[in-house]
């Protein structure tokens, strides 16, 4: 979350932490601001959360990427230093038209930092890099 979101956004998801660390759940006003700030990704995301399709593939060397199975069955991988995705969505939607924040898959990844839902994966430099390249291979 570092700083790449509007401040609207990075405060509401501090405030999902917060509640869900204290009561294990998110309140229905959160709910309903994730869905005021974040549009139609919110809910979406919120599936994928529960379905627990985040997974944070670290390195021996600290390297951090995300893996999100998307409801197509699709893997895309996603990285929240520097607030990307790999699905057509977030290139369309947020890049090109800059009609969201994010694509779901992101929102996903955030909601999942703050719920402490990600799945882990400790991965060697070179399968890491092996994911990383597959993604650019993809898209070229």
């Amino acid at each position: 979350m570092d700083g790449t979101l509007p401040a609207v956004a990075e405060e509401l998801l501090k405030e999902i932490r917060k509640a869900f660390r204290e009561t294990s759940h998110v309140p229905d006003d959160l709910l309903l601001g994730l869905k005021f700030v974040f549009g139609p990704s919110a809910v979406p995301a919120l599936d994928l959360v529960d379905q627990r399709s985040v997974t944070r593939v670290v390195s021996p060397s600290g390297r951090t990427a995300y893996q999100v199975l998307g409801s197509s069955g699709k893997l895309y991988t996603c990285y929240s230093s520097c607030h990307f995705c790999t699905c057509p969505a977030f290139g369309f939607t947020v890049l090109q038209k800059s009609e969201s924040l994010l694509c779901k898959h992101i929102l996903a990844v955030y909601l999942s930092q703050a719920m402490e839902a990600c799945q882990e994966l400790t991965v060697s430099e070179e399968q890491l890099t092996s994911i990383l390249l597959a993604e650019e291979e993809d898209e070229g």
